[in-house]
């Protein structure tokens, strides 16, 4: 069983702010979940255990760095519990939507250990690949070479 999120879904969000989550994703994110403000104008919505872990990390980054105390406050003063209805749908706060510009079409993709949201319009104009191959040599820099 592959146990990461990958795939891209398209959806619509409904009239009272509610969005349906792919069902591959739900049974991978579980009855509970996290969704917060994602860097590149998405949300990122991670499931419990992995929200754990990231908290963890964030514990033990010294209070006295600056962009540590930014980041938090960014990635976790907006966070919220999400939990899908029996339709499969979650009903994210509006300040999460604001902030991703989520009004009707949007694009959930799995990346690895999250999922992320985005309104369709932010999803392709961020998504152009034209430069892929400069990107792989940067990437095996990194470590990562495929």
């Amino acid at each position: 069983m592959i146990n990461m999120f990958m795939g891209e879904y398209s959806h619509t969000i409904d009239a009272k702010g509610r969005l349906i989550v792919p069902s591959r994703f739900r049974e991978k994110l579980g009855g509970e979940f996290i969704a917060t403000k994602g860097l590149d104008g998405c949300l990122f919505v991670y499931p419990k255990k992995e929200w754990t872990d990231i908290e963890e990390k964030f514990r033990n980054i010294p209070l006295t760095t600056k962009d540590a105390r930014k980041f938090s406050r960014f990635f976790f003063a907006g966070a919220a519990v999400c939990e899908a209805d029996k339709q499969g749908r979650i009903l994210l706060p509006q300040a999460l939507r604001g902030y991703a510009d989520l009004q009707k079409d949007i694009v959930s993709v799995g990346v690895l250990n999250r999922v992320e949201i985005w309104s369709k319009e932010r999803w392709q104009d961020a998504n152009t690949y034209d430069d892929m191959d400069e990107i792989a040599e940067h990437m095996a820099e990194l470590g990562l070479s495929i």
